[in-house]
């Protein structure tokens, strides 16, 4: 039962890359298109290949090079489980690329972006994953006796998320704004969506995907729990419906809110009153559309899908916000402490954007790492790929 149970939440989580996919191909320009298909798909490849040999066991010290009669059993499992759990993980460390995607797309070049990937998933993603999920470096021991708890991330607000949300941070700062974006005088120019049905599209599968990204955290079907449920659909709506509000009805704000809602809800989902999962969503929603507009306007970071404020800045309200919403004070079920999460949640972001720059910034002064100028103008579609995303509309 736990084999079948962490299979749909392993294919569940897949599916989410799909999501991913479309709500990044219906934001880009339409050049650019096939190229957001192509790396969503292609780095999900190169994540399990990087996370199969290397990955897993930096972040768990397990590895595979074993008979099957003894990978059947590994760790004392039974039916394999130990190899589902390792599926089930991959789509979380496969995440990573593709959030980090949707902040550099319609400017990256192909193979250095594959690079990053590579890497980011055989070193970095897993050891944080190793510190927060496996107690490696006994880095949760000292939370613990510091601050009286270990840091709670029941489904990577931090490890997954904001992990993802700041590297990219750093990507993005490395590659620059695409050309047009920001005029002379610094004021941001629109470049508009091209497809909002796609881009719904994508946000709707990442939604319904996400159920099986935080129940199915549990690991076991007995550890499943209804609360964790309740409290991501509350957290979702509450992010939809304050990104409604205050975004002034933007339908790209709407859609990308109810992901925020979800990204916030992902460390506490276990441990807070679901009236409080509906604050940390409203929160989570309403901080996108603002951080949105400061990494755009203010910091003047072309971030494309607003990757940094909707899983690096949503999913470190998420892990501070279970700090506050899971103690018993305020209804939660306790066993968590402020300073934990609050600690805990910042090395998180201290690491990513480390790691964002320095990955990002030693390829751009190595290989390259962007699109040429004609490149870029001509679009990633037919530069990279030599096909648009309509070939038949394109030859009449």
């Amino acid at each position: 039962m736990d084999v079948f149970f962490l299979t749909v939440g392993a294919a569940m989580v897949l599916a989410m890359h799909a999501g991913f996919a479309f709500l990044e191909v219906g934001t880009v320009r339409k050049k650019n298109q096939v190229n957001a298909l192509v790396r969503v798909i292609t780095d999900f490849g190169f994540s399990t290949v990087a996370y199969f040999f290397i990955g897993f066991a930096v972040a768990y010290g397990i590895t595979f090079f074993a008979p099957v009669g003894e990978l059947q059993v590994m760790e004392g499992g039974t039916n394999g489980y130990k190899m589902v759990h390792f599926f089930f993980l991959l789509t979380f460390a496969a995440a990573i690329p593709a959030i980090i995607s949707g902040g550099i797309t319609e400017r990256v070049r192909f193979w250095p972006n594959v690079l990053a990937t590579v890497l980011i998933v055989a070193l970095i993603y897993p050891f944080y994953e190793g510190l927060i999920w496996n107690g490696n470096f006994g880095f949760q021991d000292w939370l613990e006796a510091s601050f009286g708890a270990p840091f709670h991330d029941f489904a990577g607000s931090v490890v997954v998320h904001a992990m993802g949300g700041f590297i990219a941070m750093g990507a993005v700062y490395m590659l620059g704004a695409r050309k047009g974006r920001y005029a002379k005088d610094g004021t941001m120019r629109a470049i508009l969506p091209s497809n909002i049905p796609f881009l719904a599209l994508g946000s709707w599968v990442l939604c319904v995907g996400w159920f099986g990204f935080n129940v199915m955290s549990a690991g076991t079907a007995d550890g499943a729990s209804g609360l964790v449920a309740m409290n991501s659909l509350m957290a979702m709506v509450g992010g939809l419906l304050a990104a409604l509000v205050a975004g002034k009805n933007d339908p790209g704000f709407v859609h990308n809110g109810a992901l925020a809602g979800l990204v916030a809800i992902c460390a506490g989902s276990d441990i807070v009153h679901p009236m409080s999962a509906l604050v940390i969503g409203i929160v989570a929603g309403a901080g996108f559309v603002w951080g949105f507009q400061f990494v755009q306007k203010t910091l003047k970071l072309d971030d494309v899908l607003g990757v940094v404020p909707l899983h690096g800045g949503a999913g470190l309200w998420g892990g501070i916000a279970a700090g506050i919403f899971g103690s018993t004070a305020l209804g939660g079920a306790g066993g968590v402490s402020f300073m934990s999460q609050l600690v805990g949640s910042l090395t998180g972001v201290v690491i990513a954007v480390a790691a964002g720059l320095t990955i990002y910034g030693l390829i751009r002064e190595t290989i390259g790492i962007r699109l040429s100028e004609e490149d870029e103008f001509m679009g990633a579609d037919l530069a990279v790929h030599q096909i648009s995303a309509t070939p038949e509309e394109d030859m009449q």
